[in-house]
């Protein structure tokens, strides 16, 4: 059950690395997530993934997951992209340009579920 919830650390780390508070404003992922006033400033698609982290670690202590367990394990979908940003070998436009897009793409996917749900 320990590797249960990498995919979600490493997606997390991935959008912390890129996010400005990281990038421009050089501060450490782990500043960005615990300083309220950091935090706030923080990408949505960020925030989404930090939920999503917490909410498969939260899983560990849930029973009713015990017996089929708390998620699949690691796919290794994020592995290659860790590295890369771990290493130093990138971008900081193209990464943050990257994040852009992606929380465009969340933003506009979430306006249509509520213009779906208020039809």
């Amino acid at each position: 059950m320990g590797a249960s919830c990498k995919d979600q650390k490493k997606a997390l780390a991935i959008c912390l690395q890129r996010s400005p508070c990281v990038l421009l404003d050089r501060h450490t992922p782990k500043e960005c997530i615990t300083d309220p006033e950091l935090k706030k400033a923080l990408p949505e698609l960020c925030v989404a993934n930090l939920r999503a982290f917490m909410e498969c670690k939260n899983g560990f202590f849930d029973m009713t997951k015990r017996m089929k367990g708390n998620a699949p394990l690691s796919s290794g979908k994020y592995d290659e992209t860790y590295e890369k940003l771990s290493s130093g070998d990138f971008d900081p436009r193209e990464e943050m340009r990257k994040l852009d897009l992606l929380n465009k793409n969340l933003s506009q996917q979430r306006s249509l579920k509520e213009n779906e749900s208020s039809s």
